[in-house]
């Protein structure tokens, strides 16, 4: 009888078999026409998400038994595992496109569930990257246990989850994508319920993947997406600046970033970006560049309802979430898709537990008969609803204007749970503006000279009955905004806990 290694040899060597039969994903072929597209492997994708070195697979063998047939699928399409982020740990899955389509076996989905249930358990974030046919037509047994999309439903405000779509991606699969927080995708990528074939046989419209699904539809009109990148590689870094500024699941609290800007400082410069008329247009991005922490600024969903702009950025290193009108665009009237952007971003600063700061400066919710057909009231409801459920602090400026339930749902209702709520000095507040409310009430000229009057000594007039806690000069924003956060501070010697909301969103 040979020695204890010897007979360990068959057995080892059987393993790295296997072992290279996964490596292999589609085969050279499959792989290299992969990369000559432009896009990286699904290997590749996920070493370029992790920190180098650091990427661990869980689920290799699953599909391994097909390696004999007539079609053998590698990891049965899915590479799946976990790694450090930033220093910090995650789990990933990856469609493998070079393997049956991406398409989803049932190993790979029970991989994706299990990718869910490591998740809650082990309380890291989750990042999904999509590109593949949904589910496989030869599948035996679905609905036998739960899936993936149960798993993320019930997953949602206990991590943080990220999904970058990288190709084409149908169906079940596709579905990850509005069940996660934030979504990127690539310029080449696209996503739909049914791909074009089905839709033609469905319902004889006859459409390409990108009229379909691509970015101009998800990023640009739809919503679905949030924000678009130019590459793989460009949509993994998002995917890694965005987690950083997130604790790992809903029990912690973001980590404090230090660097260079952390400090108070004066904004001079915004004296030249903000005009006291509040008719005179600007761009609100300009004035978020200079508020926050130097180069911290990530814009979420720029190209979607761009009425508001949500951001996510550091102030005295803390991360925030930023909910500002941007009187560049309709002169920040908010419409039907920029309330609901801003209400999924406030429901997501909630649950991890990331003040947020509301720069407010509209004339109200959108008005006309687009507006309405659109559902304007309901959604500008449903973010009314979204801001006065935080738990966290919430930090309200006024900076020129404020009508009607364009204020409210800027947070701007006194006495609703602010930490701090400030104005500029030459603001204009009112049920609606004065020229046009009182021509519409046909109100007498001396009537519209004293509203006009009162409208534009709002700040101090609002002040006075402790509405506001302070008039500030608008070149003290930043600091102002940081003595808020200071503020708070009590509330971070407490252990956060996941957010339970009652009641029903609008």
């Amino acid at each position: 009888m040979s020695s204890g290694p010897g007979r360990w040899q068959g057995i080892l060597g059987e393993l790295e078999r296997r072992r290279a039969f996964n490596r292999q994903m589609g085969g050279v072929e499959r792989v290299q026409r992969q990369r000559d597209s432009g896009k990286l492997d699904a290997r590749q994708r996920a070493e370029a998400l992790f920190d180098a070195g650091s990427f661990v697979e869980l689920g290799a063998f699953a599909g391994g038994l097909s390696a004999a047939s007539d079609t053998p699928a590698p990891a049965d399409g899915l590479i799946a595992g976990f790694g450090l982020i930033e220093g910090r740990p995650a789990l990933a899955g990856v469609e493998d496109f070079t393997v049956l389509g991406g398409s989803i076996g049932d190993r790979g989905a029970d991989k994706r569930y299990r990718l869910t249930q490591l998740a809650a358990q082990e309380r890291v974030p989750l990042v999904l990257m999509l590109e593949g046919a949904g589910h496989r037509l030869t599948n035996e047994h679905a609905g036998r246990r739960p899936n993936d999309l149960q798993g993320l439903a019930e997953l949602s405000g206990l991590v943080p989850m990220v999904c970058l779509v990288l190709g084409a991606s149908a169906g079940h699969g596709a579905l990850a994508a509005p069940l996660s927080d934030f979504v990127v995708m690539s310029e080449g990528a696209s996503m739909f319920a049914a791909g074009p074939p089905i839709v033609k046989a469905a319902v004889g419209e006859e459409v390409t993947k990108e009229q379909l699904g691509g970015p101009q539809v998800h990023v640009a009109q739809s919503g679905v997406a949030h924000n678009l990148a130019a590459d793989d590689r460009e949509a993994i870094a998002l995917a890694r600046q965005y987690l950083a500024y997130f604790p790992l699941n809903a029990w912690e609290r973001s980590p404090r970033c230090e660097s260079a800007d952390t400090g108070p400082r004066r904004l001079d410069a915004i004296l030249d970006l903000i005009d006291p008329d509040p008719r005179v247009a600007f761009r609100m991005s300009g004035v978020l560049k200079l508020l926050v922490d130097a180069g911290s600024l990530l814009e979420i969903q720029p190209r979607y309802g761009a009425a508001i702009i949500t951001a996510l950025a550091r102030l005295g290193g803390h991360s925030v979430a930023i909910v500002a009108n941007d009187p560049g665009v309709n002169a920040g009237a908010v419409d039907a898709a920029a309330a609901d952007k801003a209400a999924h971003f406030l429901d997501v600063a909630n649950a991890f537990h990331l003040p947020v700061v509301f720069l407010t400066d509209n004339p109200g919710v959108m008005a006309g008969t687009a507006a309405e057909k659109s559902g304007a009231l309901r959604h500008a409801a449903r973010m009314f609803v979204a801001q006065h459920r935080l738990q966290v602090p919430k930090l309200h400026v006024t900076l020129r204007k404020a009508f009607g339930f364009g204020s409210s749902i800027m947070a701007m209702n006194p006495f609703d749970g602010q930490t701090l709520s400030l104005a500029f000095p030459a603001i204009t507040l009112g049920s609606m503006p004065a020229a046009s409310g009182a021509a519409a009430a046909k109100l007498d000229e001396a009537t519209r000279e004293r509203i006009a009057a009162e409208q534009a000594g709002g700040a101090f007039h609002v002040a006075d009955r402790l509405a506001y806690d302070d008039v500030i000069d608008p070149r003290e924003l930043r600091n102002a905004l940081l003595q808020g956060l200071k503020l708070a501070e009590g509330r971070r010697t407490s252990a956060p806990q996941p957010t339970l909301l009652r009641g029903i969103a609008p």
